[in-house]
C-alpha cells in the first residue's frame, strides 16, 4: 500500500455529481452543519492508495472510508463508498470524503459514437420536464450567487449538483455542464491548501453567467436547440487530413505548479488548433518544454521546430477547445510552414472551441512603461489609440519581461504582435510573439531567416542584431508612464466589471456596499460621461436590488427576492461581456 504525502489534499478519484448529492441528502441537519469543517479537515490527512485501486481515508480513531472506483477510475455508484463507522452510509465521514474528491465529468451516453461533424438539431422548444429541471437549476444557481462563491459550502454545492443531475436526466447537457463548471469553481474557492484559490474572479463570473443565462432562456421555453444539448461537446475527427501551419509557442505556468507549453497552429481555412504539453513543474518546466519533443504518437520533432514549420495529421482527433489529441490511429508528419507575413494581424481571433482567442495587430512602440511597453495601434492611416503591452509571465525563467524591456527602449519601432487581451483591461495586450511589419522598411525588426519572421517572447531572446542599426540599447531602469492607465475606453466600464465580480465573490451583501445611494450616483455619472448610458442604468439597478430587503407589514424579513436579484445580475453581466467583446473587436481587430 502506498501512502500519499501528509499535508496535501488526498489524491482521491473523481466522484459523479449524483453520488455526492445523495450522500449529503442522507445526512441529518446536525451533520450537515458540520460538513464544511469535515471536508476541510481532510486536507490535513493522508490517503492510502492500495494496489487494487481503492483509496482509504482515515477519519479519526474509529472510522475508515474506502473509495473503490470502477474501471473508468470514477466513483459512479453509492456502493463504491464505504465507512466503518456505525452510522454508515448516512455518516459524516463518507459524505466528507466524497465532497473532498474532484467532480467527475459526465460520461457520454452508452453507445455514443465519436462525431465527425457538428450535428444539426431540430428547432423545437424544451419539454415541460426540461423547463422544470431548468427552474430547479436556476434556483440553485441564484442561491449560490446571493451567497457568493467564498461563502458557499458543501451542502449548497450538493444542492447544485443534484439540480445538475436532474438536468442531465432531462437531457439538458449544456445546463449540466455549466453547473459542473460552477461547482468546480466553488471547490477551488474553498480549497484550504490555497493551490487553486481564486486569484481573479473572471472564471467564476463566466461560469455563473453561462449557467444563469442558459437556465433563464430554458425557463422561458426558448426554442433554440443549442440551449439543450449543443454545448455538450465531444471530440471529433475531421474529414480528411489536417494541413496545419505553426504560429507561435505559449509558455504555460498555471495554478498548482503546472508548467509546459502550448504550440498554436492554424489551417488554411483559418481555424486554430493547439498541441499541449503541460505537467507539474512550474515555470522551469515551461521553459524546458519550449524545445521538448512533441507528444503526438510517432511524430519526431520538437515544439520550437513545429511552431515555425508545419504539420500534416491524418486520423486527427480534436478536442472542443482545439487541442490535438494523441489518440489511437493518429499519424503526423512534419511539413513546411509559412512566414508570419502570410497571417492577417487579427486572424487569430477566430479559433475552434471555447478557448480564449489570440489577438494580433501592428503597433508602433512609444516608450517603456514599467515592465511593459506603451504603444499605439497602427491603423494604416497613422497612429491609433494608445495600448499597453504587458508580460504574459513575469518569472525570470521566461523571457517575456526582458524582451518587452528591449522593445520599450526603441520608440518608433513598428512590430506585429500576437497575444491575449488582458481580461481585466481591454487596452492591455499580453503578447506571446512579435514579428516585423511587412513593408515597414528599416523601422521594424530584423529577425533571422530560421525564425520565420517571428520571435516567441517567452523563449527567444531579442538582441541588438534584431533591431534597426540606430535603435538604442535596453534601458537599465525604464520610467513608468501613466498615460495608458487613463484610457477613456476601459476606465469607466471597469466600475461595472468590479461590481459584477464583487457580487460573485462576496455575495449580495458585498455588492450592496459600494453601490449605496451616494456612491451609486457618482459611479453612474462617470459611466454616462464615458458613453456607457446602459451600463450606468444597469450599475444603479444592480446596486439597488442588492441593497433591497423586502419586509412585511410588521417590519420583519419577508422572504428574499433571489429571482429578481439573479436576473438583474445576469442582465448586467451579459451587458458587460458583450460590451467588452465589442470594445476588443473595435480596438484590436482592425
Amino acid at each position: 500500500m502506498t501512502r500519499s504525502r501528509p499535508g496535501t489534499a488526498p489524491s482521491l478519484p473523481p466522484v459523479a455529481p449524483e453520488v455526492f448529492a445523495a450522500a449529503v441528502e442522507g445526512l441529518s441537519t446536525r451533520l450537515r452543519r458540520r460538513l464544511d469543517a469535515a471536508v476541510e479537515s481532510l486536507a490535513a490527512t493522508s490517503a492510502d492508495a492500495a494496489e487494487d485501486g481503492t483509496y482509504g481515508i482515515r477519519c479519526g480513531e474509529d472510522a475508515l472510508v474506502t473509495l473503490a472506483p470502477g474501471p473508468s477510475g470514477t466513483i459512479t455508484s453509492p456502493d463504491q463508498a464505504h465507512c466503518t463507522c456505525l452510522l454508515s452510509p448516512r455518516c459524516l465521514h463518507r459524505a466528507a470524503a466524497l465532497g473532498a474528491a474532484p467532480v467527475a465529468d459526465p460520461a457520454p451516453p452508452a453507445g455514443t459514437a465519436l462525431p465527425t461533424a457538428p450535428v444539426a438539431l431540430p428547432a423545437r422548444g424544451p419539454s415541460a420536464g426540461q423547463v422544470r429541471a431548468a427552474e430547479g437549476l436556476w434556483t440553485a444557481a441564484a442561491a449560490v450567487l446571493a451567497a457568493g462563491i467564498t461563502a458557499v459550502g458543501a451542502v449548497a454545492r450538493a444542492e447544485l449538483l443534484r439540480a445538475a443531475h436532474t438536468a442531465r436526466l432531462a437531457g439538458l447537457r449544456r445546463a449540466e455542464g455549466a453547473a459542473l463548471d460552477v461547482v468546480r469553481h466553488l471547490r477551488d474557492a474553498r480549497d484550504p491548501q490555497g493551490a487553486h484559490r481564486v486569484q481573479r474572479p473572471a472564471g467564476p463570473v463566466a461560469a455563473l453567467r453561462e449557467l444563469l443565462l442558459v437556465t433563464h432562456r430554458l425557463k422561458a421555453a426558448d426554442p433554440d436547440p443549442g440551449l439543450i444539448g449543443a454545448a455538450h461537446h465531444h471530440h471529433h475527427r475531421p474529414d480528411g487530413p489536417l494541413r496545419l501551419h505553426g504560429v507561435c509557442r505559449e509558455p504555460v505556468a498555471g495554478p498548482g505548479a503546472l508548467g509546459g507549453v502550448l504550440t498554436h497552429l492554424v489551417d488554411d481555412a483559418g481555424r486554430w488548433y493547439t498541441l499541449r504539453d503541460v505537467a507539474p513543474g512550474g515555470p522551469e518546466r515551461a521553459r524546458r518544454a519550449g524545445t521538448a519533443h512533441v507528444a503526438l504518437r510517432s511524430f519526431l520533432s520538437d515544439h520550437e521546430r513545429l511552431s515555425r514549420g508545419g504539420l500534416v495529421v491524418t486520423g486527427a482527433v480534436v478536442a472542443p477547445d482545439g487541442r490535438l489529441l494523441a489518440e489511437s490511429g493518429v499519424r503526423a508528419t512534419f511539413a513546411a510552414g509559412r512566414p508570419w507575413a502570410g497571417f492577417a494581424p487579427a486572424a487569430a481571433a477566430d479559433r475552434t472551441g471555447d478557448a480564449p482567442p489570440l489577438t494580433g495587430c501592428d503597433v508602433e512602440i512609444v516608450a517603456a512603461d514599467g515592465e511593459g511597453v506603451l504603444a499605439r495601434i497602427d491603423t494604416g492611416d497613422g497612429p491609433g489609440p494608445a495600448v499597453r503591452l504587458a508580460p504574459a509571465h513575469r518569472h525570470p525563467a521566461l523571457a517575456h519581461t526582458a524582451n518587452l524591456r528591449r522593445l520599450g527602449a526603441c520608440p518608433g519601432l513598428r512590430v506585429r504582435v500576437l497575444g491575449r487581451v488582458d481580461p481585466d483591461r481591454v487596452t492591455t495586450l499580453r503578447p506571446l510573439a512579435v514579428g516585423p511589419v511587412p513593408g515597414a522598411g528599416a523601422a521594424t525588426l530584423r529577425l533571422p531567416d530560421e525564425w520565420r519572421d517571428r520571435a516567441d517572447l517567452g523563449y527567444d531572446r531579442l538582441c541588438d542584431a534584431h533591431f534597426p542599426a540606430a535603435a538604442p540599447g535596453p534601458a537599465p531602469s525604464p520610467p513608468p508612464l501613466a498615460a495608458a492607465d487613463a484610457s477613456p475606453v476601459d476606465s469607466p466600464l471597469r466600475r461595472v466589471r468590479d461590481l459584477v465580480e464583487l457580487a460573485v465573490t462576496g455575495g449580495r451583501r458585498a455588492a450592496a456596499e459600494p453601490a449605496r445611494d451616494g456612491d451609486r450616483g457618482a459611479h453612474a455619472a462617470v459611466l454616462r460621461r464615458g458613453g456607457f448610458a446602459t451600463g450606468a442604468d444597469l450599475y444603479a439597478a444592480l446596486g439597488a436590488v442588492a441593497a433591497r430587503r423586502p419586509r412585511d407589514a410588521f417590519g420583519r424579513p419577508a422572504g428574499d427576492d433571489l429571482d429578481r436579484y439573479a436576473a438583474q445580475w445576469l442582465a448586467t453581466a451579459v451587458y458587460l461581456n458583450g460590451t467588452e467583446a465589442a470594445l476588443r473587436r473595435g480596438l484590436w481587430n482592425r
